[in-house]
């Protein structure tokens, strides 16, 4: 597998983990230290990995049969570092996310997002 399959892989897991509020998924896209920023509801939200998969467990899945959005509209990799930005919809909302990726030990995973969410 190249890397950018394997970074549009760990996308993928991501978006999947958010739409059907999959702990193991997201525990698996996202490194143990990463940090997830953005403006939500007028405030800068800063959320550790903990925070965020608990934020998305509580809103629940997505029905069974919802087909995912995910447009992975850049993706720029230069030897074990990538940035992805992707366009994904999440509980009703659409948001652009930045994901800073670092292949670690063989295996991409995110250490950082930073969103924006669409109004």
């Amino acid at each position: 597998m190249s890397d950018q399959q394997a970074i549009e892989a760990v996308v993928h897991l991501y978006v999947e983990g958010m739409t059907f509020a999959n702990e193991a998924a997201l525990r698996k896209a996202f490194h143990p230290q990463c940090d997830i920023i953005g403006h939500y509801e007028n405030a800068v939200e800063w959320l550790n990995r903990e925070e965020f998969i608990a934020a998305i467990v509580a809103e629940g899945s997505a029905p069974p049969t919802t087909q995912p959005h995910m447009d992975i509209q850049m993706l720029d990799i230069v030897g074990d570092a990538a940035c992805v930005k992707v366009s994904d919809d999440f509980a009703g909302m659409r948001f652009t996310d930045y994901l800073s990726m670092l292949k670690i030990e063989g295996r991409w995973m995110i250490v950082n997002k930073l969103y924006y969410l669409h109004t």
